[in-house]
């Protein structure tokens, strides 16, 4: 199949060429400076011109935080972006493959989030996401929408890197212990993203690596997978101060049989510090 990747040189965009490229695709690996998601005539002319069997949009506002001072930025890419590349690969009859989070919940959920759980997203973030997740459906009939969470990946900056980096500086951490979620190792999630664009099992699935813990959990198992000597320090949400509002209860799971299961988050660690170690 010819896939075309937006935000292709992005922290999951870079894992997702890797990974169709190895399953045998034809990839077309388009980041930023070549096609902006934004403008939607150039996303029309260059989507009309490859003419792709699929497209993958993992181009998007990353920056929680600095979508509530600039929530119509967010919106931009994250929703009119989303339309644009839903709607030009409508146009030529491909499917779309639309990323999204779990900041579209409030995360006063008791237990996991499975795909038909009631949204109500608390960030201009998790607004932006989900209206991209409407703005995808609404023109594109055959999409996916996949929800994911906590992503770490060697292509980017992620919190595997900041808890490494601040151990090495300072000795010890201090992390939030009030908010749960699954991360998920980008390689991984980029696997299931081809497989399902592979598929037809169109709609919302929700793909995130197995099991879950909090952000001071996960610190904790960093550092005992590095061999790190660090003191890590839990602290509450309010104590960070952050601008933009977190779900407390981010854990993903899927109600869907058709729906790719990753392996264990630790899983995921593992090979992360294994691929760093590498490179």
């Amino acid at each position: 199949m010819r896939l075309l990747v937006c935000g292709a040189n992005g922290m999951l965009g870079t894992d997702v060429v890797r990974a169709a490229g190895l399953a045998g695709h034809e990839v077309v690996a388009a980041g930023h400076a070549e096609l902006d998601v934004c403008d939607a005539e150039a996303v029309r002319e260059r989507i009309a011109q490859e003419r792709p069997g699929a497209v993958v949009n993992c181009a998007a506002w990353t920056d929680v935080d600095g979508a509530e001072a600039d929530p119509e930025g967010a919106l931009a890419v994250n929703r009119d972006g989303a339309r644009n590349v839903a709607a030009a690969a409508a146009a030529v009859g491909a499917p779309v493959l639309y990323v999204s989070t779990d900041y579209v919940f409030d995360g006063t959920k008791e237990g996991a989030y499975v795909e038909s759980a009631p949204v109500a997203p608390l960030s201009a973030y998790g607004k932006s996401k989900l209206a991209g997740e409407e703005a995808t459906a609404a023109v594109n009939a055959r999409h996916w929408i996949v929800r994911t969470s906590w992503l770490f990946g060697t292509a980017g900056r992620n919190f595997v890197e900041t808890m490494l980096r601040l151990c090495a500086e300072r000795g010890e951490v201090t992390v939030v212990d009030d908010q749960v979620g699954c991360p998920t190792y980008t390689p991984h999630l980029a696997d299931a993203i081809v497989r399902l664009v592979e598929g037809e099992a169109w709609g919302v699935h929700h793909v995130s690596g197995s099991g879950s813990c909090s952000w001071f959990e996960f610190a904790r198992e960093i550092f005992r997978q590095a061999g790190a000597d660090c003191r890590v320090t839990p602290c509450t949400t309010e104590e960070t101060g952050r601008p933009a509002p977190r779900p407390r209860n981010s854990v993903l799971a899927s109600e869907r049989a058709d729906t790719p299961v990753l392996p264990d988050w630790r899983e995921g660690l593992h090979a992360y510090l294994a691929e760093r170690v590498a490179a």
